[in-house]
């Protein structure tokens, strides 16, 4: 297997060239998590995988609680499934907070600050209610929890990790916080093997091909707990050796690739690149050096490598689209951005 047909059967398993659903909730679920701090990208992110969808309907996924917008694998937002949330932060929010432990430290929070202000979002979100970060902000200063020098952003996390507070819908422009429980239903806890077990499925099936070392870095787990996951799922795959490294993949095929040139336009930090620790696979090897910030930067994908970087301006009445393309690029490809241009303002004026 080539670092080509690698990346063309993950734009395949990842449905950004095969959609099949036509909901934010239905590829959450099946993608496991899709990492969102920038939400506008990763609103993109989650509509290019999908049927015939607009932006707004992503914005009306959150509000409705459809999909949650919290940390819950390494220490950055992702979107996830409400079922889905009470066992993934079983499994991951130990990790998440570990990861933070030399920060939280310096901020001088502790067990005893973390349980003030976790009561005071409590009962602040009372009723279903849905406060922005001023607005908490506000409360927690008033409950003599200093919020200065980014304690705000380790005290809100921690509350997501520990269950207590999830994201609402938004107000404006402003994101909101609810109650956990409001938001995320009751589900059967799975224990750790359990946890393990599902999480990788979902990764594989989604992401594939890929390594054990590629899903270490995606989950924010250790590769000790990769292998006993794998452990558990491996009968349900297939494995293929490329360069020494073994690669896991579920066992039906993409289909195959044709011949005239098709481009995507992806957002920054999407799974593409993102969910990968080795992305050698997503780069066209003459761009390796222009490419290095992959995963930061929008990327024009053509004949399923990375051949350049794009950006949105927004415009009162258009959104205009500026192009960076890493070399030249013949009528054909320019063509097949030209398509995927229109596809993404499409989704945007919907």
């Amino acid at each position: 297997m080539t670092n080509l047909e690698i990346a063309h059967h993950r734009l395949y398993t990842q449905h950004i060239a095969h959609q099949q659903f036509s909901k934010p909730a239905e590829i959450v679920k099946y993608m496991g998590a899709m990492q969102a701090q920038d939400y506008a990208g990763a609103k993109w992110a989650v509509g290019m995988r999908l049927k015939k969808i607009n932006n707004a309907a992503i914005d009306m996924a959150l509000a409705d609680g459809s999909i949650i917008r919290t940390h819950v694998l390494r220490p950055t937002w992702h979107f996830v499934d409400p079922d889905d949330l009470r066992w993934m932060l079983d499994l991951t929010a130990h990790r998440i907070v570990s990861l933070g432990a030399s920060r939280t430290r310096q901020l001088q929070l502790d067990n005893s600050i973390f349980k003030k202000s976790n009561d005071a979002l409590a009962r602040a979100l009372e009723g279903n209610k849905q406060l922005d970060r001023f607005e908490l902000t506000t409360i927690l200063n008033n409950a003599g929890v200093k919020t200065d020098t980014e304690r705000l952003i380790h005290l809100l996390m921690q509350a997501e990790l520990e269950r207590v507070i999830c994201s609402g819908g938004r107000q404006g422009k402003q994101f909101t916080y609810a109650l956990f429980d409001d938001r995320v239903p009751q589900s059967h806890p799975l224990d750790k093997e359990e946890a393990l077990a599902e999480l990788l499925r979902r990764y594989i099936v989604s992401r594939g091909p890929a390594t054990l070392h590629d899903f270490a870095w995606w989950s924010g787990l250790t590769l000790g707990d990769a292998r006993l996951g794998l452990e558990i799922v491996k009968s349900e795959f297939i494995s293929t050796m490329v360069s020494g490294h073994e690669y896991w993949m579920a066992k039906d095929k993409p289909e195959p690739q044709g011949k005239a040139p098709i481009a995507y336009l992806l957002p920054a930090y999407d799974e593409f690149a993102v969910a990968y620790s080795d992305r050698a696979a997503a780069v066209n090897p003459k761009y390796t050096t222009q490419a290095r910030h992959v995963i930061f930067d929008p990327s024009i994908v053509v004949n399923n490598q990375v051949v350049g970087a794009w950006r949105r301006i927004v415009k009162k009445n258009e959104i205009e689209i500026v192009l960076n393309p890493f070399g030249k690029l013949n009528k054909i490809q320019t063509k097949a951005i030209d398509m995927a241009q229109k596809r993404f303002q499409k989704f945007m004026k919907y």
